[in-house]
């Protein structure tokens, strides 16, 4: 099941994988433990990231705390096989809520930006395409048995329904990749370095490509408060086309990590709504503590409580800042409120582990499920454009300093699942639960 995601990302892996698990569940009388260890031993593969530079004991609880919402899939043994879909689905979407404002970076649909069926993301979205996956598993699965069903894939047709996506004008924008001094939790110790390396690569880029619309830099490109650093500020205010930042604010006692629109002028600022739980702040700090002396190094942050977007020409730009990139509601609302979504990110705090990969296989199904292209960047890598299709149209490679040149269409037409809003989840359960009772009914 892991291996359908990003490095390795052999998309065809996840339905058949699941079908396996499926057969094994259906068969064993130890029904709670087959649906723990898979999710235990997926999640740990997957996640193994989260280990690089804090130990193995956030890995391990992160990992076993997700295997935990596997154990309802035991209910198959009372409610029938073709139940599994259904609860699976809904599992996914508790944990992409809860606890701590959910972690759904393991969902199915982030491993399938490849599949010739990732198109059904922009009229289910990230949960119907999950769905999709899970009736291709079962519909294997019903095969195996010799009782094909074809009528489970019915919602696939979907995907030869034409959608008119047209850009109404277009952007251009540099997309500057400074890197880091040094890989780890201290990679900005040197953050006026950091900060001058983005300078450096944004003149550098700026030579060849001098005629650009607006610059697009990473978060914590500017991890010194460009608003009480003269010399940061003066830096800033040295390039005469708009930038988008990504910076760190202190606001009377409040710490923010930010996106900043800098031009000469103006500053707009939008704060990160969606903060990383023992990331940016320390959830039940007094039992983390415990388990980990590094939580006495992370200083709480504060979050945002609206979206800003961007005004440059014909632009509207919602920021995005990496862990809200899986915040449902977040995405949603800076798609509805713009004509292109930029993601800023930083992976210097996972080296060159799959982090960085799997994000980007998360942005695309973004891109296809809003209809937006996206411009995604980060310090160390991977960079890149990512049309409205889910396609990478341009990247960088991890762990060097680089620039993307994009001129991007600009796209105010919603996709169905924007337009129809949590109707296109609510038809989907529906549907689940039509296969769930037929398929019952049908083996009875």
């Amino acid at each position: 099941m892991s291996a359908a995601f990003a490095p390795i990302g052999k998309w065809w892996l996840a339905p058949i994988a699941i079908s396996i698990h499926i057969f094994a569940i259906n068969r064993s009388e130890r029904k709670a433990v087959i649906a723990f260890v898979f999710g235990l031993s997926a999640n740990l593969f997957l996640l193994h990231w989260t280990s690089i530079y804090v130990g193995s004991t956030p890995w391990l609880i992160l990992s076993f705390g997700l295997a935990f919402f596997y154990l309802p899939l035991a209910l198959v043994g009372r409610w029938g096989i073709g139940a599994y879909p259904l609860i699976f689905l809904i599992l996914e979407e508790i944990r992409n809520h809860f606890p701590f404002g959910g972690f759904g970076w393991a969902r199915i649909a982030y491993s399938q930006a490849d599949a010739p069926y990732s198109i059904f993301a922009r009229y289910g979205g990230a949960a119907g395409l999950t769905a999709i996956v899970l009736l291709l598993a079962l519909f294997i699965f019903r095969v195996s048995q010799h009782r094909a069903q074809y009528w489970i894939l019915i919602p696939l047709f979907a995907i030869f329904i034409p959608v008119n996506v047209a850009s109404q004008s277009s952007t251009s924008a540099l997309l500057i990749q400074g890197n880091v001094p040094a890989y780890g939790l201290d990679f900005n110790a040197r953050a006026t370095q950091v900060f001058f390396n983005h300078v450096k690569e944004s003149q550098k880029a700026l030579v060849q490509y001098p005629n650009v619309d607006f610059l697009l830099w990473p978060e914590n490109a500017v991890d010194v408060d460009p608003f009480t650093n003269d010399q940061v500020a003066q830096a800033l205010d040295s390039f005469t086309q708009p930038m988008i930042v990504g910076a760190i604010v202190n606001e009377n006692t409040k710490l923010l990590n930010t996106s900043i629109l800098w031009t000469n002028k103006v500053q707009t600022v939008y704060a990160k709504q969606h903060l990383t739980p023992f990331g940016e702040y320390i959830p039940l700090r007094s039992l983390a503590s415990k388990i980990s002396p590094l939580t006495e190094e992370v200083t709480d942050f504060s979050p945002g409580d609206h979206p800003v977007f961007f005004t440059v020409g014909r632009a509207r730009i919602a920021p995005i800042i990496c862990y809200e990139l899986i915040d449902d509601s977040i995405v949603r609302n800076a798609a509805e409120g713009s004509n292109l979504l930029a993601v800023q990110t930083n992976s210097a705090t996972f080296g060159k582990s799959a982090e960085s990969a799997q994000q980007l296989s998360i942005t695309r199904i973004r891109a296809i499920e809003h209809s937006r292209n996206i411009l995604s960047v980060s310090t160390t890598g991977y960079s890149a454009v990512i049309d409205y299709q889910g396609h990478v149209v341009q990247s960088t490679k991890m762990g060097v300093a680089d620039h993307l040149y994009a001129k991007v269409g600009l796209i105010n037409e919603q996709s169905p699942r924007d337009r129809y809003g949590d109707w296109s989840l609510v038809m989907v359960l529906i549907w689940l639960l039509i296969v769930s009772r037929r398929v019952y009914v049908y083996r009875r």
